[in-house]
This record gives structure tokens, C-alpha cells and sequence, in this order.
């Protein structure tokens, strides 16, 4: 039963966080939308922090998942670095609680969401750099430094599928394919 409940209660933070952001989220506003005391949810959770955390956590899961989900052995380096990266980004378009976050890191600047975009953005980073280090070593591309070139990736990913369509047409998977190989994996080519 408590199981249930902590679910529960998961459940109705995650969804006053995509609702209200961090900071105005409460926990009255989680009891009530678990329907349960406040106090039950201090028995799963010290406080506000520690329950965001625990979300947190999920949604990287969630996101690796998806990410490792798009995998496929026969596709080259570039394109599953490409589908991964696609669908990263996808989830963090689609997911109402990063959209919510987001939104809360540029409009407000909470501490606990830089701490978490910060977080998101070093899972990401860490996923690439393990791909390039496996492709180094496989011979798919040649030598580099993994971390260096794992950001590069993901900013040129970032400016790609968000930042471009602040002015422009949004770009289709295929286009950013050929952009991503074009600007960055014939570089990498033995």
C-alpha cells in the first residue's frame, strides 16, 4: 500500500511541477492533488527538494531509455549518435516537466532548476562522450577528445532544433542528418 502511495504522490508532484514550475509548486498543492495528508507525504520525503529529486531522477531514466531505445547495431556511428540525440531532445521538447523547467530557467532562474538543466545537460553529455569513446575504439572515428567533441554535438543539436526555429522553419530529421554529418562527422572520418 505505501508503495501505491509514494507513486502516488510521485505522480501529483510531477504533475504540479509541469504545471506551476518549482518554485511555486507546494506541498499542500502535492497533497491535495494525491489526495493524501501532508504529512504522508513527509513520510517518503524530507521536503520539497528531495521530492524533485526524485522525479528528477525518473526523468533521466526516462531519457536515457529513449535514448538507448533509438540504438541500432547496423546503423553507423553518426547516424545512431543522430537518432539518440534526436530523440533526447524530442523528449525534452515533448515532456510537459522539462518544457515547464525550461521555461522556469529563463524566466525565473531558480537555483534547484539550473541545478537540474544543469544535471539533464551533463546526462546527455556523458551519453555522447561514451558513444565517441566506443566509436574511437572501434575505429569508427578517428581519435578526438570525447568530452570536447560530445559538447560540440550537442550544442550544434540544441542550435539545430531549437534555436533555429525561433526564426526559421523547423529543419526534418533527415535535414539535421545531413547537417550533423556534414558539419561535424566528415571531420571525424578516417
Amino acid at each position: 500500500m505505501s508503495i501505491d502511495r509514494k507513486r502516488l504522490i510521485l505522480e501529483a508532484a510531477t504533475k504540479s511541477f509541469s504545471l506551476f514550475g518549482y518554485k511555486a509548486t507546494t506541498m499542500d498543492q502535492v497533497a491535495k492533488l494525491a489526495n493524501v495528508g501532508k504529512g504522508t507525504i513527509y513520510t517518503f520525503f524530507k521536503n520539497k527538494e528531495e521530492l524533485f529529486d526524485e522525479i528528477i531522477k525518473e526523468l533521466i531514466l526516462e531519457m536515457k531509455m529513449a535514448a538507448e531505445e533509438t540504438y541500432d547495431e547496423s546503423l553507423s556511428f553518426y547516424e545512431n549518435v543522430h537518432q539518440s540525440l534526436y530523440r533526447i531532445l524530442e523528449f525534452r521538447k515533448e515532456h510537459q516537466l522539462t518544457i515547464k523547467l525550461f521555461q522556469e530557467e529563463k524566466e525565473i532562474g531558480t537555483p534547484a532548476v539550473l541545478d537540474v538543466i544543469s544535471t539533464l545537460e551533463n546526462m546527455i553529455l556523458n551519453y555522447i562522450k561514451e558513444r565517441v569513446k566506443q566509436a574511437i575504439i572501434r575505429g569508427d572515428i578517428k581519435e578526438c577528445d570525447p568530452e570536447l567533441t560530445a559538447f560540440v554535438m550537442l550544442k550544434l543539436y540544441v542550435a539545430l532544433i531549437f534555436d533555429w526555429e525561433k526564426n526559421h522553419e523547423p529543419l526534418d530529421k533527415e535535414e539535421i542528418l545531413n547537417l550533423f554529418k556534414q558539419y561535424i562527422f566528415i571531420g571525424l572520418s578516417k
